[in-house]
């Protein structure tokens, strides 16, 4: 029966309808759910003999259009790998070529139901791709859009990229921070938590900086402003994270590989599902070979080993990885990083500013007739960041001296000029290197000095204690749970000082007395060794190890920009217990990825098989492939879920 003029102006009517509602439909819901209820109702149509629905061209228009709704992005996207990026045989080309071929051997519902189920995977995939985005993001898209910035005794508002650094800015309690700043009125408290992953406000003393992104919680603060907005805290910890996706682990670089290669080679085989069984019809006339049959399994194998669960569900685990260490206040700079830390079997720590607080006190200035000492001394320490030269401009107050020529020479100490006469202030190694003769007995004090010279001649010393930090104890033990047996300490201290850390922490080794130099040394022994390496630093001087080693981890809050640049790993807590986090976070997602690839490749083949040999059938296919992808998916975001 031929369907009449207004029957065909009615699909024609409902077509432009469906496209017009397309076209205008901004989301990637619409369109799916279209096709679902066309395709729905082309079977339920069939079942039931609707007369209109056993025209044949109108059953072909009315899937037409379901297959087109969801199809045409993907077919574009074929094309364009193709023409653009030069890759015929992507997974857009593999989903195009099985619906057409199923379109034409006149299995309409299939073909649709191909492309339908696969956009709808693609879909789902893409939101949960995005929710991995979403929870990093979440804890570093919280820059506020305006300061208050003090000018003339009254406050006026400005873009945060507007202020320039020395400028004065004011936060009021439930605010957050908008740039790094010292903070120049009373002690305050801050929510920490976005930066940190501590719950646990924190009191910075006046004198000392909060970091863009922090919460003032019980005062208003005033805030010298100490860099740019470019380059506070929160814009270095969203740069760490934007890069992060183009640092590849092993395992996404092996699928990229492994898909070029395998998508031409299951196409190929699925040619030869059809080519070889015909060939065996010509030399075997017994055999009764159908074309429809064998193409119909081709097309089965083409949709099956369609490597979208792969392609997907590996770089969403190692992204889903750096997300969770995220919340933990643990910046992984890449997802290649996430799987070096799996093989580390060394862990060696710098000690000051990373096992011990770094906040050291003077607890005694020897000086030889010299009172001018500290105030020299202190002088001079005011153009090093170190924690021992904060320590001890704290302790010598306002009282400062004209200087000028400060030299730093990492690993020994400063110099500079006080008028005429020329001062030295630093290890015992900076006296012996600039031939300054000393009493024997400074070098038997287990805690830290400064040894001051004028002129050539020893003039006194300054001593200094630190502390170690609370869960440093709880780090060392947390690490051999996680069968990391060779625990070192290495550290420019006096050797009797590391002893005593060492033994405190039951650390078996350390290295005290050592240069950058040394410690680079140090690190490339291990390594010829065999070893994996990890070290835990802060300083500047630490930089070239960071570097060197297998795995290079900063402690963020008190470390130095150089050092945190440099590292592959940032703690933003500054606590060294979170290196055995960092680890099982990246055992943890190192086992997801291996669950997706030998889940998604053994179900594959598995269906392979038994579509080649007829036991499966193209819905299968799709329900089975869409599965494998949503489950990987899935599997992958188990990450977040991590709550050691």
């Amino acid at each position: 029966m031929q369907p009449s003029c207004t029957q065909l102006a009615l699909i024609l009517q409902t077509e432009i309808e469906i496209q017009t509602i397309v076209y205008m439909e901004e989301r990637n819901f619409l369109r799916p759910a279209i096709s679902l209820v066309m395709l729905i109702a082309g079977i339920v149509m069939s079942a039931f003999d609707v007369e209109l629905f056993a025209v044949s061209y109108v059953k072909l228009a009315w899937y037409a259009i379901a297959f087109l709704l969801v199809g045409i992005d993907v077919i574009k996207e074929a094309i364009e790998c193709a023409v653009k990026e030069h890759e015929i045989f992507s997974e857009f080309m593999l989903m195009t070529i099985a619906s057409i071929g199923a379109f034409i051997i006149g299995e309409y519902p299939e073909g649709v139901a191909v492309m339908l189920f696969y956009c709808i995977g693609e879909t789902l995939q893409d939101m949960a791709v995005d929710k991995a985005k979403d929870n990093i993001k979440s804890l570093i898209e919280f820059r506020p859009d305006h300061a208050m910035v003090l000018i003339d005794g009254s406050l006026t508002q400005k873009k945060p990229e507007d202020v320039c650094v020395g400028d004065v800015i004011e936060v009021k309690p439930g605010e957050r921070v908008p740039l790094d700043g010292e903070v120049i009125s009373a002690d305050s408290t801050f929510n920490t938590a976005a930066l940190t992953g501590e719950s646990a406000p924190r009191l910075i003393e006046k004198g000392k900086e909060a970091l863009a992104g922090m919460i003032a919680v019980d005062s208003v603060v005033r805030l010298r402003v100490t860099r740019p907005s470019g380059e506070s805290a929160v814009s270095r910890i969203l740069n760490m994270v934007e890069e992060a996706s183009a640092r590849k682990a092993p395992a996404e670089l092996f699928i990229r590989k492994f898909a070029r290669v395998y998508t031409p080679t299951v196409i190929g085989l699925a040619l030869l599902t059809v080519v070889l069984p015909f060939l065996w019809s010509l030399a075997s006339p017994s055999f009764s070979y159908i074309f429809s049959d064998w193409f119909y399994r081709a097309l089965i194998f083409l949709v099956i080993s369609c490597p979208c669960a792969l392609v997907i569900s590996i770089p969403l685990g190692y992204f889903g990885g750096i997300g969770a260490a995220s919340t933990k206040g643990i910046l992984f700079k890449g997802g290649n990083y996430l799987d070096a830390i799996t093989h580390i079997d060394t862990v060696v720590f710098d000690k000051t500013g990373t096992l011990t607080t770094g906040e050291f006190s003077v607890v005694n200035v020897d000086e030889m007739g010299e009172n001018e000492l500290l105030k020299v001394v202190s002088s001079i320490e005011r153009n090093s960041n170190h924690p021992i030269a904060k320590a001890i401009v704290k302790y010598a107050g306002d009282d400062v001296a004209d200087v000028s020529d400060v030299k730093d020479m990492p690993g020994y100490g400063l110099s500079a000029m006080s008028g005429n006469d020329k001062w030295l202030a630093g290890t015992l190694k900076l006296l012996q290197r600039e031939h300054v003769s000393y009493p024997k007995e400074l070098e038997n004090l287990p805690e830290t000095i400064v040894a001051c010279a004028k002129n050539g001649e020893y003039i006194g010393y300054i001593l200094l204690a630190d502390t170690l930090k609370e869960d440093s104890v709880n780090a060392i033990g947390l690490l051999k749970d996680n069968d990391i047996s060779n625990v070192e300490i290495m550290s420019g201290d006096k050797q009797a000082l590391v002893d005593k850390v060492a033994k405190a922490l039951n650390v078996d080794k350390g290295y005290g007395d050592l240069f950058p130099e040394g410690k680079v040394s140090h690190i490339e022994e291990l390594k010829k060794q065999g070893r994996n390496v990890a070290f835990i630093g802060d300083g500047i001087n630490d930089a070239p190890v960071l570097a060197l080693s297998n795995v290079g981890i900063a402690m963020g809050a008190l470390g130095s920009d150089m050092a945190i640049e440099t590292a592959d790993i940032v703690i933003q807590t500054d606590q060294p217990s979170k290196v055995a986090a960092a680890i099982k976070i990246g055992k943890r997602t190192k086992a997801i990825v291996k669950q997706n690839i030998f889940f998604a490749i053994g179900v594959k083949v598995l269906v392979m098989l038994l579509g080649v040999l007829g036991f499966a059938n193209l819905w299968a296919a799709v329900f089975a492939d869409v599965g494998v992808a949503l489950l990987a998916v899935l599997n992958a975001t188990r990450i977040f879920l991590y709550k050691d």
